[in-house]
């Protein structure tokens, strides 16, 4: 390829010909995106279908099963392509599509965990100024920002990566990854490397430290009261510090693998590490919220009780 091109597609070097595997391997996959999009519709169902459960906490969770059809979506049907062509290419504007909604569904599941963490922060530090404080216009609010500030910031970081000439049109992954295609460039990429650095800091570790700080006082706070107290916020909370700890230690692998171009060196163990955000937060999230929280798990079951009836 002539050096400063704006190929048309690009060829994703990871996928090999594995013969008849490829249909074990569509298999697998298939069955593991439809789990994820039942675990995540059902929880999304019942707490729409339910008024007790409109509220902040419940509205999050649904935002974070919501968040995950659409980051899986950008990746699983473009998986299934790959595993049973014979030809690994992606278009210029399917690639770019895909860097959009990965790395936006990737900093969403952040700040939502974010606003979930200031929620239970207001509920357990400032219980009596709770209702006042956590409205349905709040919410919405919270859940604006934490959606539409990501977009615009892979929106700016995609048109940058858009308009450089590579040298190249190979990635060595499964999916377009930003950094990846950035790496292809003929030219200096500066300006690229400073807005992603700006971007990954008020996306990944500003939501960490806030998150960090919110525990220590919520901590705080039930060190000092009754052991029915703690017992109650330990309920609510401990969903949500599994689901960001999990999070936050995919999403320090894939940063790692990025930066650190491990895809070459351990090809295998990068792959397996750079999928870990988009297959397990979106099977665990339905299923630590949907199994610890009595009042969604109540109703979940409530739920497919009323079809058994119906089906009898």
């Amino acid at each position: 390829m002539e050096n400063g091109t704006f190929p048309s597609n690009f060829y994703l070097s990871v996928f090999r010909d594995y013969g008849s595997l490829k249909y074990a391997f569509f298999a697998l996959t298939a069955t593991l995106y439809f789990v994820i999009i039942f675990f995540n519709v059902i929880i999304i169902v019942v707490v729409i279908r339910n008024r007790a459960l409109h509220q902040p906490m419940y509205i999050f969770i649904s935002c974070l099963s919501v968040n995950s059809l659409y980051g899986t979506l950008g990746f699983y049907p473009r998986l299934f392509i790959d595993l049973l062509s014979a030809f690994h290419t992606i278009s210029r504007p399917a690639c770019f599509i895909q860097i959009i909604v990965i790395y936006t569904y990737a900093m969403c599941e952040f700040t939502i965990l974010t606003v979930m963490a200031y929620d239970r922060h207001v509920a357990i530090c400032e219980p009596l100024k709770y209702s006042s404080i956590m409205t349905l216009k709040a919410t919405g609010t919270l859940v604006a920002i934490a959606t539409i500030y990501p977009m615009i910031c892979m929106g700016m970081l995609t048109v940058l990566s858009s308009r450089l000439p590579m040298c190249s049109n190979e990635i060595p992954r499964v999916y377009c990854a930003n950094w990846a295609v950035v790496k292809l460039s003929c030219i200096a990429t500066t300006i690229h490397n400073i807005l992603g650095f700006f971007i990954t800091v008020t996306t990944v570790f500003l939501p960490l430290v806030f998150v960090l700080y919110s525990y220590m006082n919520i901590l705080a706070v039930c060190y000092k009261s009754s052991k029915e107290f703690r017992k109650k916020a330990l309920q609510t909370c401990l969903p949500h510090i599994v689901t960001f700890v999990n999070y936050s230690i995919t999403m320090f692998c894939e940063i790692i693998i990025s930066r650190f171009e491990l895809e070459n060196e351990l090809q295998i163990l990068a792959i397996i590490l750079s999928l870990e955000f988009l297959i397990i937060p979106p099977v665990l999230n339905p299923l630590i919220y949907g199994l610890n929280l009595p009042d969604i798990r109540k109703r979940i079951i409530n739920l497919f009780q009323k079809k058994d009836i119906l089906l009898a």
